[in-house]
């Protein structure tokens, strides 16, 4: 009997008793995680990782029976420092990994390509972090992964084709890289947010490389060009789209403006044409700003109660419509300068609420009233008379 309790003495001496449950594998790829991996100062997340007890029981670490099935690296509470280190490629060991995820802190390094061995995992999230190189091609045999997120890191280089051939793919957030090249087609019907802005980005986006399912397009702050109004028509579940900062040529599609969205934003490209809703347009903030738009204002947009169209082409009269919303407070923002409108029907003696701000500067009208603008529009109130001439022939 002294033998058997001599023998579990020393098992639990050696650190293997603890651990009995848990996939050698399994356990030997968490020593090496951690052993390119440090606490950054402030930060306690490795002081249950003590290798004698069952490493099933380490923060972050979840298992089901032997294996490892989720890995959350640092503390997730807001404020938390975060980790240092490497990512070691042992991490592609656990291969029945369905979770994966890294708080905010300075990892650096490249991702490691044996990230491609672990075809259960369905979420990978490592952002706001220094992730460095290239995004490893071999993301795209993850056939269950579902979201893709390496958002605020140095990635370089190009998305890999192969990443848009995931078919479970819901969210991809890749915003705030280096990343060049084209946005590559995305085949999974169940994407519904797509966030690439604040890269290099260029070329034209895929006719039908965006599935109808995108409810969140965000591609701002890149080199984007070409038409977009092919791709924008099909996507009728838009509730969110920034396509800001661009080169996007072409028209507006009309039906656009009924899709359910909160938020439009596609300034500063060089979207021309006229635009012509089909209807009254319902969303909050529309921002079609210092792009080379023209003809006469829709009505439509009466109903918009943040509307930006400064900086365009456009023409005529403003429709009355505006005026009526404008002093009933329920227009907030309409900004009309730096266009060629020829007059508004408003009585110069009225008050515009103090809730509303009104921009008609440098256009071709005598200004009716005066009111407040941005100090970007400038100081002359009118367009000079020769370039509305110009433009009138």
């Amino acid at each position: 009997m002294n033998a058997v309790v001599a023998r579990w003495v020393l098992l639990l001496q050696c650190g293997l008793l603890a651990h009995a449950m848990l996939n050698p594998i399994d356990f030997l790829a968490l020593q090496s995680i951690r052993k390119g991996l440090n606490d950054l100062p402030g930060s306690s997340y490795f002081a249950s990782w003590d290798f004698t007890s069952d490493p099933c029981n380490f923060a972050g670490v979840y298992c089901d029976g032997d294996r490892v099935i989720a890995l959350n690296l640092g503390d997730p509470r807001a404020g938390s420092p975060g980790l240092t280190g490497r990512i070691d490629p042992a991490i592609g060991k656990l291969s029945a990994l369905a979770e994966l995820t890294i708080v905010p802190g300075r990892i650096y390094g490249g991702l490691p390509h044996t990230l491609s061995q672990l075809k259960y995992l369905r979420f990978l999230a490592i952002s706001r972090n220094f992730i460095s190189g290239e995004i490893p091609a071999g993301l795209g045999q993850l056939r269950g992964l579902q979201t893709l997120d390496l958002s605020f890191n140095q990635l370089t280089g190009s998305i890999p084709f192969s990443i848009g051939t995931l078919p479970a793919l819901s969210n991809v957030i890749l915003c705030h890289n280096k990343l060049t090249g084209s946005v590559p087609p995305f085949v999974s019907q169940t994407l519904t947010r797509l966030d690439l802005k604040h890269n290099g980005l260029s070329g034209s986006l895929p006719p039908l490389g965006l599935p109808p399912s995108v409810q969140y397009l965000s591609l701002s702050w890149n080199r984007l060009s070409g038409t977009a109004d092919r791709v924008l028509s099909r996507l009728n579940q838009l509730n969110y789209i920034d396509l800001s900062m661009n080169q996007f040529t072409g028209c507006i599609p009309g039906n656009l403006f009924s899709f359910p969205i909160s938020n439009l934003q596609l300034q500063r490209n060089q979207f021309s044409g006229p635009v012509q809703p089909v209807d009254q347009v319902t969303i909050p903030t529309v921002d079609l700003s210092f792009n080379r738009l023209s003809g006469e204002i829709s009505p439509m947009f009466s109903t918009v109660q943040s509307l930006y169209l400064n900086n365009n082409r456009f023409t005529g009269q403003v429709p009355g419509s505006f005026v009526d919303r404008l002093l009933a407070a329920n227009i907030q923002i309409l900004y009309l300068q730096h266009n060629y409108l020829t007059g508004i029907e408003i009585n110069p003696t009225v008050e515009i609420p103090l809730s509303s701000s009104l921009c008609l500067q440098y256009n071709c009208m005598v200004l009716p009233i005066a009111t407040p603008c941005p100090l970007k529009a400038g100081t002359e109130k009118s367009r000079p008379t020769s370039q509305c001439i110009e433009w009138r022939g």
